[in-house]
């Protein structure tokens, strides 16, 4: 976290002092080819599992929040190929890796059996998103632009669950990997109120029955960049970033599924051409 945040305050240092050298007349961004900008978020993840269904013959309903500790720095990419003023190809990319483990600290007795102390439960979340989309920007002024968006986006969930709570209860072990494409439709603002600023804002929404997933869920996304242009190839960026993930899976006597959350700030570098 000192590192990004390090990072970010070194950006926004640069972005100042080369405000008072930069050229009077500088390439607006926005009006580049190609963008690509690479960078990193202080991911804060958090989730819910929940579930319901028959046990022994009584209904069960449950939901447990749960978190990931402290936040994990996480690769993220975009790219932006502006084949006209009002069209434009958009990719993105982020990964979420962390492992987390809960131990108890003291003995924890009921009704005859006894959880000891040093009992765990390891999970381990590896999440990835990429994206793929198409934006056409209904208006388009000198600083100012709204776009639709509409593309495919590419969703891979791998979770492990390993826990030991003694010889009364035992311990346990499962897996799951879920991945698959559907459309994402979306929407873009962006201003460039200054020669080498720019702000851009988005939000994307994919429901997981429109495409190729085996599970029911929704994916949403929200994202918004303060971009500093320090010349015409190259600048820097700091955000937010915010992703919502809604994974249900239903059976004959039972459905169950997991919710998760994973938003932060983020900073990077960018690359025109």
């Amino acid at each position: 976290m000192k590192a990004f945040a390090s990072l970010a305050l070194a950006g926004l240092s640069v972005a100042i002092l080369t405000t008072l050298a930069a050229p009077a007349h500088a390439q607006t961004p926005g009006d580049d080819t190609f963008t690509l900008r690479l960078g990193a978020m202080s991911a804060d993840g958090s989730g819910r599992l929940k579930g319901s269904g028959e046990l022994m013959g009584n209904d069960v309903d449950f939901s447990q929040d749960f978190d990931f500790g402290s936040n994990e720095v996480s690769p993220r990419v975009d790219g932006v190929w502006h084949i006209s003023p009002r069209n434009r190809v958009i990719f993105d990319y982020f990964r979420y890796d962390k492992d987390n483990t809960q131990t108890l600290g003291e003995d924890i007795s009921y009704d005859g059996t006894t959880v000891p102390a040093g009992s765990y439960a390891k999970l381990e979340t590896r999440f990835q998103l990429a994206s793929l989309i198409y934006d056409f920007s209904v208006v388009d002024t000198e600083q100012f632009s709204w776009g639709l968006q509409l593309g495919a986006e590419w969703a891979k969930l791998d979770g492990k669950v390993t826990a030991d709570a003694g010889p009364d209860v035992g311990s346990f072990y499962g897996d799951a990997k879920e991945d698959g494409e559907a459309p994402v439709v979306g929407t873009r603002l962006t201003f460039t109120p200054g020669d080498r600023w720019l702000i851009n804002v988005q939000g994307q929404y994919l429901d997981a029955s429109w495409g190729s997933f085996d599970y029911d869920g929704k994916i949403k996304r929200a994202n918004a960049i303060a971009e500093y242009r320090i010349t015409d190839n190259f600048g820097v960026f700091a955000g937010y970033d915010w992703f919502k993930i809604n994974y249900n899976e239903s059976g004959r006597d039972a459905s169950g599924g997991i919710d998760l959350e994973f938003k932060g700030p983020m900073a990077g570098v960018t690359l025109a051409f």
